[in-house]
């Protein structure tokens, strides 16, 4: 069971780091970014690249992954999101899934579709505490992940810019009347969403060993599930979902139920929607017409 625990608690950290892109997306301006994901499958493959071909090492790759995506989510919300703000909330999901499949699709075209091994920038060990098991990898991902989701709590509390992405969440009006630029916090928030999905690509393409350009994908939906079921729009919820989830995949694995995992995590999401429709940590709110 502990081996189990660490298996998905290390899984669970890189749903918990999409998730609070998603979370914080839809925080500020009730967006479901479905090209979340494949910001995610950018972020894998720019460090692919970078210790490929430039040979830099794991961290270096991680901080540039980081950055390219941060740059590649300002533009998506430029081009794509920002010209929609003001039109119905159905016309801007299309567009996110428009832009999901055109990053599947122009990546497919330009590498191919087939999987890569991602170089091991890392060596791998083992360590053994009796029956149980864990890599220098699995320890990895579980700290680098909290480390950046604390970092990412500590912007919201303690800086200018996150008490604007608070303000705007709240109310984006009284918040521009008050001097703070909408646009200029709405492009932060996905700049920092789509950085720590980069940093969840390199990881994953470490662990696994193996990237291609549809892997965004099914992860990105798991992720949403887990936004969804820690409580859409809340931090704390985004990273307590994306453990929960990961969890329950692992659990389903060690069970010899390996083809239902997805099946187990889509299931969650309608238990959760209809027992608890705010997720774990939401409140249901009331609005007066």
């Amino acid at each position: 069971m502990l081996q189990q625990l660490i298996n998905g608690l290390s899984l669970g950290s890189i749903y918990a780091l999409l998730a609070l892109g998603y979370t914080m997306v839809y925080g500020i301006i009730k967006l479901i970014n479905f090209a979340h994901g494949d910001v995610y499958m950018l972020g894998a493959f720019w460090g692919y690249y970078m210790i490929n071909t430039f040979h830099v090492g794991f961290w270096t790759a991680l901080i540039l992954s980081m950055i390219f995506c941060a740059i590649i989510g300002v533009i998506v919300e430029f081009l794509a999101y920002r010209p929609l703000r003001d039109s119905p909330r159905i016309v801007v999901l299309i567009t996110a899934i428009g832009v999901s499949f055109l990053l599947e699709n122009g990546m497919s075209y330009l590498f191919s579709s087939s999987p890569r091994d991602f170089p091991q920038a890392m060596v791998m060990h083992r360590y053994h505490l009796g029956s149980l098991s864990i890599s220098n990898v699995q320890v990895l991902i579980l700290v680098t992940s909290i480390v950046l989701m604390i970092l990412l709590q500590l912007i919201i509390k303690r800086t200018r810019m996150g008490k604007a992405m608070r303000a705007v969440s709240v109310d984006p009006e009284a918040a521009q009347l008050i001097g703070i630029n909408v646009d200029h916090t709405i492009s932060f928030t996905f700049a920092l969403g789509s950085a720590l999905a980069g940093a969840a690509g390199v990881m994953i393409g470490l662990y696994y060993n193996s990237i291609d350009p549809l892997m965004g994908m099914t992860p990105g939906i798991k992720a949403f599930v887990a936004a969804v079921l820690g409580g859409i729009g809340l931090i704390p919820g985004a990273a307590l979902g994306g453990f929960v989830i990961g969890l329950v995949e692992t659990a389903v694995q060690a069970m010899g139920f390996s083809a239902f995992r997805d099946a187990a995590v889509y299931g969650i999401l309608i238990v959760i929607l209809i027992i608890r429709p705010a997720g774990i940590l939401g409140k249901t709110t009331r609005e007066k017409v």
